[in-house]
């Protein structure tokens, strides 16, 4: 970790931006506090504390002067809630990629009375409920979050939802929630999980009945559903393959049964079979 010294900071690159404002470049110096800035004088618009490793937003002297504060990519969690008394000119904040997890840690950002621009982007605290209208109920004067415009609607929701003293904290409260230790959150998926019935196992019936819903089946999908249930031996549960009567047969098994019975009959019949057949001959000769 580097620190921040009056040598570091008259060393480092100043210059006129795009935007022609005299302009500080302290980015990617592993500084991991905020110290010395006495030694810019107060002649900077825009200082650029990016890609640092800093972890709280404070110790600045009085800068009457900065207007920008470039700060993405560090690990901030913490801010002083005096930043606006020492930093009274300030209008754009980039704290994109930080580490600030709860509603309330943005609470001090109320104290810049200029600040018009703010990101927060890649920060847990834009996952909690109600983010955008809690932060734009706190900071009046913003103009733009997370690089899109506030909205005049926005204004009067966030005014609506947060009226009354007890709905921000409940806000706060519901964003600082955690699990105790040992404590398992619930899910919907175990309990399904659990009571999902078994597969069972197809009888010699059921599976000439899947044959035949294949050849039936008018999608694709279906198909490949119903010769997975053959590759596995396994029939799911909700496989709606025709009813199944009470000795487990399916309408589609007994209709082969009752052919394959007819068939086993005729066997059985031998004499019937070669009377009919020798009858056949005599006619034949008598056409001819």
């Amino acid at each position: 970790m580097v620190r921040l010294t009056a040598d570091l900071i008259w060393k480092s690159p100043h210059f006129f931006n795009a935007i022609r404002e005299r302009e500080l470049d302290l980015r990617g110096n592993k500084i991991a506090v905020i110290e010395n800035l006495g030694a810019t004088e107060d002649q900077f618009d825009t200082i650029d504390l990016s890609d640092n490793e800093i972890v709280k937003l404070e110790n600045f002297p009085f800068l009457n002067r900065l207007g920008t504060l470039l700060l993405n990519n560090n690990r901030i969690t913490r801010i002083n809630p005096n930043l606006g008394e020492l930093l009274p000119k300030l209008h754009s904040l980039v704290l994109t990629n930080n580490r600030l997890t709860n509603l309330v840690e943005i609470d001090p950002l109320a104290s810049l009375p200029k600040l018009q621009f703010l990101s927060l982007l890649d920060n847990n605290i834009t996952k909690k409920p109600n983010y955008r209208l809690y932060v734009i109920h706190k900071l009046k004067s913003l103009r733009v979050l997370d690089f899109k415009k506030v909205k005049q609607k926005e204004r009067l929701e966030a005014n609506s939802l947060f009226a009354s003293k007890e709905a921000e904290e409940e806000a706060k409260k519901v964003s600082t929630k955690t699990f105790e230790p040992g404590e398992v959150p619930s899910t919907p998926e175990a309990p399904k999980e659990e009571q999902a019935p078994k597969a069972v196992a197809p009888t010699q019936e059921q599976i000439l009945a899947i044959k035949a819903a294949i050849v039936n089946s008018q999608t694709l999908e279906e198909v490949a559903r119903l010769e997975q249930a053959l590759k596995t031996g396994q029939l799911p549960a909700d496989l709606n393959i025709g009813e199944i009567d009470d000795a487990g047969e399916s309408e589609n098994a007994r209709e082969d049964k009752m052919v394959t019975d007819s068939e086993e009959k005729t066997n059985d019949q031998p004499g019937k079979a070669e009377s009919e057949n020798k009858n056949d001959g005599p006619e034949e000769m008598e056409q001819e």
